[in-house]
């Protein structure tokens, strides 16, 4: 039986890093090895929960990745192939750049894994892997799809949760998103028998530590198709599940999605704000947001006792120094649950990174620089300093302890979830914080070199 050994590296100083308090199961490579042959004997390795033993024996390694932990996968490439053993990459940074990742590895994967991870091993097992593997004919159907074997999860330290996909893409193709690129410009749906199937299969899993029947939908937005995300939440209001997903800010338009989701058990939604300025948001292209209305959006949703993730971004070229403070008295007006802000970050195969590039505002190429919580390239309206002093001055205010009681105080705090998560999130930020501090996170200064 031949071994394969699937790695997720590393990205240790970013804000969901290594130290990051809820560490998150990844289902990609789940997905890979569901894809693989029972002739092979699979492990995954993750690095945010194990040490990677470099000496182990195995006859391929796959290794998977997102441009700030492209350098560490790199690095670990570099050391199975020194010893003879085939390396193949995937994941959003080698298909963006396939070329670099071929300088240290065999083969390439572009895209997703479905009707090409079973041909590549095929491949390899008859000596003639190929270097790239991608899809001629468009992006492969979801349908008849193996589920993932949360088994091989089994005793890793990982937030008791289960990630479930329904749908992929995302047609918005916002300007500084890989999301478009990645997973095509339309929504496709997995048929609801099998996603069902798939959770109902989860609620008899009991290898994994788990909350009672808590879900992650891991699509980028959830109620994208309007007639299946009605159909789906109505079929699955009888499991029992409490779930968390991402959606649209749109959603607060329609009071019938928002009662399915509370009756199917969500707790919770991820909500890309991104901005309010509504000339930033169409300059990006994301018109679907009016953030005139963003006050009444939050209360809507809090309305049907869901709970509120919202993401902001710092740095656009429309931004001036005001927005910070606006930024942050709009999340404490609102009592938002829990938010996210990153630094605007141009991820390789982005226009946004096409166009910094062509306008020679990029700082550095180094890739462990692009976690979203430095500055990697020339702002327009203020120094990569004010951005990062911005930044992070925002990020420890939201999550002093003041804050999070004065933001939760008093409501349901949706059973208690939004609680232990804020206090998650505030100590992986006082970890950045102390970072800063110590100047370790200006990268203004960092020569434009790179793999």
């Amino acid at each position: 039986m031949k071994r394969l050994l699937l790695i997720a590296p590393l990205a240790p100083n970013s804000l969901m890093g290594g130290d990051f308090f809820f560490r998150l199961p990844g289902l990609g490579l789940l997905k890979v090895a569901a894809l693989t042959p029972p002739s092979w004997q699979v492990r995954i390795v993750d690095e945010k929960t194990e040490p990677l033993d470099l000496d182990q024996e195995a006859d391929l390694v796959g290794i998977t990745g997102m441009t700030p932990t492209a350098n560490r996968a790199y690095e670990i490439a570099d050391h199975f192939r020194q010893r003879g053993t085939k390396v193949v990459m995937g994941g959003m940074h080698a298909s963006q750049m396939p070329e670099e990742a071929l300088r240290h590895c065999d083969s390439v994967v572009i895209a997703e894994a479905e009707g090409l991870w079973p041909r590549l091993l095929a491949d390899f097992e008859r000596h003639r892997l190929q270097t790239i593997y991608r899809h001629e004919d468009g992006l492969p159907p979801l349908e008849y799809q193996p589920a993932p074997d949360w088994e091989l999860y089994r005793d890793k330290r990982y937030l008791p949760v289960h990630f479930v996909e329904t749908t992929r893409g995302c047609p918005i193709g916002c300007e500084f998103c890989s999301v478009t690129n990645a997973f095509g410009g339309r929504y496709r749906n997995r048929p609801q028998d099998e996603v069902l199937a798939e959770l109902r299969g989860l609620r008899r899993f009991d290898g994994l530590l788990t909350l009672k029947n808590c879900v992650f939908f891991v699509d980028d937005n959830i109620i994208a198709n309007r007639a299946y995300a009605r159909e789906f939440l109505g079929r699955i209001a009888g499991l029992d599940l409490r779930w968390f997903g991402q959606a649209s800010v749109n959603i607060a338009n329609d009071d019938e999605l928002l009662d399915l989701c509370r009756k199917s058990g969500c707790t919770g939604l991820f909500l890309g704000f991104e901005t309010l300025s509504p000339d930033t948001l169409r300059s990006i292209g994301k018109r679907v947001n009016q953030p005139q209305r963003y006050l009444d959006v939050v209360q809507k949703i809090h309305d049907h006792g869901i709970g509120i993730d919202g993401s902001f971004v710092f740095g656009f070229d429309t931004d001036d120094l005001g927005v910070f403070d606006r930024t942050l008295e709009f999340v404490m007006r609102a009592k938002l649950d829990i938010a996210y802000f990153s630094i605007l970050t141009p991820y390789p195969g982005t226009r946004l990174h096409q166009r910094l590039r062509e306008e020679g505002r990029l700082l550095t190429r180094d890739w462990s620089f692009y976690d979203g919580s430095r500055v990697v390239y020339r702002p327009k309206h203020f120094t990569p300093d004010q951005l990062l002093e911005g930044y992070y001055r925002v990020l420890k205010e939201f999550y002093r302890v003041p804050s999070i009681f004065g933001r939760l105080w008093g409501t349901q705090a949706y059973k208690n979830f939004f609680y232990p998560m804020n206090f998650g999130f505030r100590h992986s930020v006082n970890k950045l914080w102390r970072a800063y501090q110590r100047g370790e996170m200006n990268v203004a200064s960092a020569p434009a070199t790179g793999n």
